[in-house]
Parts: C-alpha cells; structure tokens; sequence
C-alpha cells in the first residue's frame, strides 16, 4: 500500500509572496487546495508516497501572485508541475505524467482491456462535468442523473472490486473523485437532490474512496464556501 505520511500543509501564497526559486532542482506542484483539477494530481502524488519529493506550492487563484503568470506558468492555471527543468500543465496529463516519472505504486492497469476502458474513463470527463455544471441552470434529477448514472454503469463492468476498474485503485478513481465530491455537497444543498440514491455501487465506491488517505488529507472543501461559490459563478445569470 502506499504511504499514509500525513504531512503539514503549507501556507497559501497571496500576490505579495515572494517566488520560490525556479529550476533549482526542486520538484513543485502549484496548486490551489480548493481546485478540484488541482486535487487530481495531490492525490496521485498522495498515493505514489512522493510527499518529500513533490514539493506543494498552494496558491490564491483569486489574489494569485503575477510572477506565477510571468515566470513560470504563462498559461496562469493550476495544476502545474516543475520538473526537470520544465513547467508542464493540465490535470489529466499531469496524473499520467506523475504515475509514469516516479516511483511508487502504479496507476495504471496492467490489463490491456482495463487500461481501454481507463482512456474511456478519461475522456469520458470532460462530458461529465459538462451535464452537471448544465444541471444546475436546468434539471438536475434528468441531467445530472445521466452523468451519476454513467458512473454507477462503469462501476458494474468488473466485478473485482469497488473501483472504476475493479480490484486496484487507478488513474480513473483519481480524475473523477474530485468533482463528485463537490457536486455530491452542491446538489444535495442547493436541489436536495441525493446523489447515491438508487446507485448502490456509487455509493460504495464513494465509501471506499474515503478509506484512501492519499484522498482524505486532499479533502480541504469547506461546504458552505463551495454552495456560495459555485452559485455565484454558476447560478447568478438562472
């Protein structure tokens, strides 16, 4: 099993933070604790034990500091990683690229039909935060139904075990844990609208997830925060 090294978080850097030195042959990740995108590459690098070799460099997106923007991410989103004398970007790259330059357990399937439905899992994500962000100005019993509702027909494919891909823990689990535990709490809040209802598997993968303590200490979501968030920016124009 992977390490359960619980660490020390370290403070979130505001725009008038000084920049840690850059290619110094230190390994970051900039991320935000809120960010769900950001929350996909801590949990890989959670579960890899690789606390002490990827160093966090948490950042506020909404006071960030300018050189982040200037001298070493211009595309000014996180997750991004230095490595190797290099910035590289985009959640779902990332978590492939951690899995595959480090040590530590894989991620990946060994299975050649499991690492198929892996990638299908993958591209399937960006279809499923579009029904469900679209649910919150429409339907969400009908619209965020059919995306809950891929994932509780995914988790029946292998009968190995409670994740995405059965037995082991993988890549998938990590892409898409982050956004059900956001839209679990925001449609429950605001739609009262169960999200496990009806899906046994769900709600036991979910179960099972919460046992991972490479996801549990990335776990940083206040609720209250999340509900008025996500209503400001995805709820004023309804």
């Amino acid at each position: 099993m992977a390490t359960e090294t619980v660490e020390s978080l370290p403070p979130t850097l505001e725009a008038n933070a000084e920049q840690p030195p850059l290619f110094d042959g230190t390994t970051r990740l900039y991320t935000s604790y809120p960010c769900p995108f950001a929350q996909r590459v801590w949990i890989t690098r959670n579960y890899k034990g690789l606390q002490d070799e990827i160093k966090l460099v948490p950042l506020n997106l909404q006071n960030r500091p300018a050189w982040y923007k200037e001298k070493v991410y211009p595309v000014n989103k996180v997750p991004s990683l230095e490595h190797n004398g290099k910035i590289i970007g985009e959640s779902l790259d990332l978590i492939k690229y951690v899995d595959s330059n480090f040590e530590g357990p894989s991620l990946v399937p060994n299975d050649p039909d499991k690492k198929r439905t892996l990638e299908e899992l993958l591209s399937y994500t960006d279809k499923f935060m579009e029904m469900l962000f679209a649910s919150f100005k429409g339907d969400p019993e009908k619209e965020a139904g059919a995306a809950f509702n891929y994932l509780e027909d995914a988790l029946k494919k292998y009968d190995d075990g409670p994740f995405l891909l059965g037995r082991d823990f993988s890549l998938a689990d990590i892409a898409y844990i982050p956004f059900v535990e956001r839209f679990q709490i925001f449609l429950s809040e605001v739609f009262k609208y169960d999200t496990i209802a009806g899906r046994p598997k769900l709600a036991a993968w979910i179960e099972e997830l919460n046992k991972i303590d490479a996801y549990k200490q990335t776990k940083t979501v206040d609720p209250k925060q999340l509900v008025e968030y996500y209503k400001q920016r995805f709820m004023a124009q309804k």
